[in-house]
């Protein structure tokens, strides 16, 4: 295994795309996440593919529209843990442990306030989230089920991406690889008996996301909170949570929230293009909802890539920065850019060959296969973008510049996106008009989102967060406009 590494990283080099030296230490980081990823989003893809045998298209539909609200689940908590990563790696670089231990703590708490509001609405009004999107009764109450038993898995989901990104934060991602891999595996297998074995459909996917999702929890707050796991081979975390000492510290929570927010924004902004989607996509009837989500889902899949690579850069940079070495912070990010384009090419290429394939288990009939292969080829062009787009925000968030991020991916969804896919009910493009709304989805933030890495400004934004930052906010803008003035560093230390 070491010799194919090293072939790989050598291959990497001399086609110019990364240096090995770099390759080794980013792929200690990727893979695991990489794998934790492909984990976690095939636990939603498997329940549609089984619902689909087992229920049809009114259940794959109902499924599709309250994944959306899931989906704006994760991404809040994506949100959060973005700002944990960013200062958790950040002091933990620089040494300042407690302190890195102490935004863990903020950062749980806060998802523990962010959760409850969300689990109670998903009680209270399923009904009429699940009308929002759809019109036909069968789709409607197979969503309403699914919304019910699936809430107080939120609560789990956000303190698990919490935990998640602190040991991402401190270079370990191999002891959430195995809980969270862990979960799915549970997912999978607990969803198929409670499927097929039990009958219970739609409700039998939600119960076994619940339970799976709190086991994964139970085993990160054994780590997070300093236990040993013993001969599993996972680690307690380096920053635990502890009953000692301030629980709050005000400095920190407003840095917390001030890099969090425009992260939050960024990613609920990503997740909630798709309540249009879906919307425009239920005119076209159940069959192209379902089509639309198996494109989605296969492209979720692709973007497993992300998971690893976008944390990597994060992290990486993030302690790089915090020791106060913005050159190599700076080479770093600029190669894993490049090596996410090419991965993420890669596999596009192989999808889009196997398209038909993987579109069968989705469907109920032979009749709907062309045109959920027809999604899952534009899913795999558009995730592409997702690589550039992933990669580059997590450069900027290991710098924990998140504003201009968040503004890229409004423009991106909203000012092209769901324009392009509102032309497909009232002019003849009709479902083409999705294809390209699904390009634009990811091909414009992650182009707006490269270019501010090019730029270089976020090394000057860095420099407000690091343990060692003693310059005033005035300060660090005027540094930031000195970098952007003399063009960006990026560029030639990349």
């Amino acid at each position: 295994m070491t010799g194919v590494v090293a072939f790989v990283a050598s291959l990497f080099e001399r086609l110019g795309i990364i240096d090995a030296e770099r390759f080794r230490p980013t792929m200690e980081l990727a893979w695991p996440r990489i794998i934790t990823g492909f984990a976690i989003m095939s636990k939603q893809t498997a329940d549609l593919a089984m619902v689909g045998t087992a229920v049809g298209t009114a259940g794959t539909a109902g499924l599709a529209y309250a994944l959306a609200y899931w989906e704006l689940v994760t991404m809040l908590g994506l949100g959060l843990a973005g700002g944990t990563v960013s200062l958790v790696s950040q002091n933990y670089g620089g040494e300042a442990t407690e302190r890195a231990s102490l935004v863990v703590t903020q950062s749980v708490l806060l998802a523990v306030v962010l959760a409850l509001p969300v689990v109670a609405v998903f009680l209270a009004f399923p009904n009429a989230l699940i009308e929002l999107l759809g019109s036909k009764a069968a789709p409607i109450d197979h969503g309403r089920t699914y919304l019910v038993f699936v809430a107080p898995a939120a609560l789990f989901e956000l303190c698990n991406l919490v935990a998640s990104r602190t040991y991402t934060g401190v270079g370990d991602t191999f002891t959430e690889m195995v809980a969270r891999a862990g979960g799915a595996v549970l997912n999978v297998l607990l969803s198929g008996l409670l499927i097929f074995g039990f009958g219970l459909g739609v409700a039998g996917a939600a119960i076994g996301t619940t339970l799976s999702t709190g086991f994964v929890t139970v085993v990160l707050a054994w780590g997070m909170t300093g236990r040993s796991y013993g001969w599993l081979g996972m680690a307690p975390s380096p920053v635990p949570i502890t009953a000692d000492g301030p629980w709050v510290d005000r400095e920190l929570v407003r840095e917390l929230i001030e890099i969090s927010t425009p992260e939050i924004g960024r990613r609920l902004a990503a997740g909630a293009v798709v309540f249009p989607l879906l919307w425009i996509a239920a005119t076209f009837g159940p069959v192209v909802v379902t089509a639309l989500e198996v494109g989605r889902r296969v492209r979720g899949l692709i973007n497993s890539v992300n998971w690893g690579l976008s944390l990597a850069a994060s992290s990486l940079v993030g302690q790089h920065l915090g020791s106060g070495e913005e050159g190599e912070a700076a080479a770093y990010g600029t190669a894993i850019i490049r090596l996410s384009v090419v991965l993420y090419a890669g596999i596009a290429a192989l999808v889009i060959v196997l398209s038909e394939p993987i579109a069968v288990p989705f469907v109920s009939e032979s009749s709907e296969v062309p045109a959920a292969a027809a999604f899952v080829t534009v899913g795999a062009v558009s995730s592409i973008g997702f690589g550039l787009d992933g990669a580059a925000a997590g450069v900027l968030l290991g710098a924990g510049d998140t504003r201009l991020p968040f503004l890229a991916s409004l423009a991106g969804r909203y000012l092209f996106a769901i324009p392009a896919a509102l032309l497909g009910p009232v002019t003849p493009l009709g479902i083409a008009a999705l294809y390209l709304a699904l390009l634009l989805e990811t091909y414009v933030p992650g182009g707006i989102n490269y270019w501010l890495v090019r730029r270089g400004r976020w090394k000057a934004v860095s420099r407000r967060y690091r343990p060692s930052a003693t310059g005033s906010e005035t300060e660090v803008g005027a540094e930031a406009e000195k970098e952007t003035e003399h063009g960006s560093e990026a560029e030639t230390e990349s």
